[in-house]
């Protein structure tokens, strides 16, 4: 038995399964393979079970999915001079697996790099308010921005939004006072509002019950029946007020006038008409 033979074949046999284990490549659904050759790209690979020589083939392998990359809180200045601390999210996939391996050499550091400067310039054009209320054209615009840059990459940037914006503790006092302040403004035109309403309706309802003098007189019975429900001891029966007033203004009147005739009658009238003393018998 040569033991020298038997070595050299289970080294043969060891290379053997090296080679072919470099040789042999699987590319996943999910991926693309962008084969070099010497250094030199000379295709893609699409998914499944793929042979290259080894030594001389490098087979890179590409994800395609979205990634989720979060960019990271940035301190920026409004258009109006605020400092907010600004959080966002980034969604991007590969769209051409040679660019992306060829073009750049970290794909993912440099759209966070170049998401993070864009973020700060975009949000930088807007005022506080902008900011916080037309977040969508802000999302809108950085997404641009970076798909313009990114496709000379072989990347598409398909979203960015948002994610979180911090204000400073005196501004939010601020906004809480404005909050404030525009509600009770709005209170407070309602109020009116509701107020110039109860007066034209009074005023309809006095010009009925001036053409209907019956309306009030039911008006009058139907405030009885609600004093009623309260199981009152007091009754009160409610008179029209003005007409009161009138009548007893009238009343006063005609008992001066009469007071006065009968005073003036009584001054006037002659000594003669008086009648003569009687004698004592």
């Amino acid at each position: 038995m040569d033991w020298t033979a038997i070595i050299m074949w289970l080294i043969a046999v060891v290379l053997v399964l090296v080679l072919a284990k470099m040789a042999i490549q699987i590319v996943r659904q999910y991926e693309q393979g962008v084969l070099f050759r010497l250094g030199r790209v000379i295709g893609i690979r699409m998914p499944g079970l793929r042979f290259i020589i080894p030594f001389i083939d490098k087979l890179t392998l590409v994800s395609l999915r979205i990634v989720t990359m979060p960019i990271q809180s940035q301190g920026i200045i409004t258009q109006d001079n605020v400092s907010v601390d600004i959080s966002a999210v980034a969604y991007y996939r590969v769209i051409d697996a040679v660019k992306s391996v060829v073009a750049i050499e970290n794909v993912s550091a440099a759209i966070n790099q170049i998401a993070q400067t864009t973020l700060r310039k975009v949000v930088g054009r807007h005022s506080l308010d902008q900011t916080l209320s037309e977040t969508e054209r802000i999302n809108s615009d950085i997404r641009e921005i970076l798909d313009a840059l990114t496709l000379e990459w072989g990347v598409e940037v398909t979203l960015v939004e948002l994610k979180d914006i911090q204000l400073p503790e005196t501004m939010k006092r601020a906004m809480a006072r404005q909050a404030e302040a525009e509600r009770e403004k709005r209170a407070k035109i309602i109020s009116a509002e509701g107020e110039s309403i109860a007066a034209t309706a009074l005023g309809d309802a006095s010009d009925t019950m001036m053409a209907h003098p019956l309306a009030l007189q039911l008006r009058n019975l139907q405030s009885l029946v609600e004093i009623a429900v309260d199981k009152n001891s007091t009754v009160v029966f409610p008179a029209p007020l003005m007409s009161t007033i009138g009548e007893l203004s009238a009343f006063l009147a005609r008992e001066n006038q009469a007071a006065q005739a009968a005073q003036a009658s009584s001054a006037q009238a002659p000594p003669s008409a008086q009648p003569p003393p009687v004698k004592a018998a």
